[in-house]
């Protein structure tokens, strides 16, 4: 059964026999695997606009023209041809506007125990997209929501064909070309939407800046990822893939190097010793902060020091 927790306005779905039930479909065809079209989904079935759904299920949709829809804390206008991935235990709202027509496109759900004894069991979490916020939806052009359905349309007929001991891993290797091209669209996506990531790395790299030439290094310590994630508004995955695709770098290395840059400032322009460098820039040891500025320079702060006296 659903468990509806009226206080909080969550209603809470542990099956995919409970999700179709939920929006008043017939029972699912597989237990842990179901492709649902929006066209048949019934907007009013879970309640008002307020309710929050909370899925115990892996969620791949991908949707053709929609009025907003609350996802978490935030609301994204679908457009055409988006595609979003949901981890179990993620927040998912009713649409706002529920009078308005049903989008186009379709709803595959996955019960995290279909992955149970197949090569997606420990993968699945190393698709970072799964953990991307609704504003890094994927963008598809119409060839490539063409080759995405043609793949959901072979796996909705093989679970809708005699289930035999062949079924499982077909599936399983359709739902791993899927995750595949996903990858490589939003790789795709890291590039073609040049000017708003670029936007992305400059305000990231201003408040690396910021936080460097603050009291902030000395008091809190190295900027984590999650901080910076927080302040830039997008999740640690989707910063970590725009990174790597535009500079080949992790968010980690990527402070590293903009922390190294601020260590040759001090080394160079001032004469505060090696431990009080490294004190400054949030360093509880100077043997580590010496030992990260070998690491990226090949030389120790004392040998690049000398260079400049």
């Amino acid at each position: 059964m659903s468990e509806a927790m009226n206080n909080n306005k969550i209603i809470r779905i542990k099956t995919i026999a409970e999700g179709h039930k939920a929006q008043q479909l017939p029972p699912p065809a597989h237990p842990f695997i179901s492709v649902v079209n929006f066209e048949d989904m019934n907007p009013r079935a879970v309640g008002d606009p307020g309710v929050r759904v909370l899925l115990d299920l892996y969620t791949i949709s991908l949707k053709n023209g929609c009025d907003k829809v609350p996802y978490g804390q935030q609301q994204y206008d679908f457009d055409e041809g988006v595609m979003a991935f949901m981890a179990p235990n993620q927040l998912l709202g009713v649409r706002e506007n529920i009078a308005a027509p049903q989008p186009k496109g379709w709803m595959m759900f996955i019960h995290p125990d279909f992955f149970w004894n197949t090569t997606l069991a420990d993968k699945i979490r190393q698709y970072e997209f799964f953990d991307y916020a609704v504003n890094e939806a994927l963008f598809l052009s119409e060839k490539e929501q063409s080759l995405i359905n043609g793949i959901v349309d072979n796996i909705r007929q093989e679970y809708h064909s005699n289930i035999d001991k062949f079924s499982k891993q077909i599936i399983i290797t359709h739902l791993e070309n899927l995750f595949s091209y996903a990858e490589r669209f939003y790789n795709r996506q890291f590039i073609t939407r040049e000017k708003s990531n670029h936007q992305i790395l400059g305000k990231l790299d201003k408040l690396l800046l910021d936080y460097f030439n603050s009291d902030d290094l000395t008091l809190k310590g190295l900027p984590t990822v999650q901080f910076i994630s927080e302040a830039l508004r997008v999740s640690p995955g989707y910063l970590r893939g725009l990174l790597k695709t535009l500079t080949g770098q992790s968010t980690q290395q990527h402070i590293h190097d903009k922390l190294i840059e601020k260590a040759k400032e001090k080394l160079s322009a001032t004469n505060l010793s090696v431990s009080e460098i490294a004190y400054e820039l949030g360093f509880e040891h100077t043997q580590s902060f010496s030992k990260l500025f070998k690491q990226k320079t090949k030389q120790s702060p004392l040998e690049f020091r000398a260079k400049f006296n």
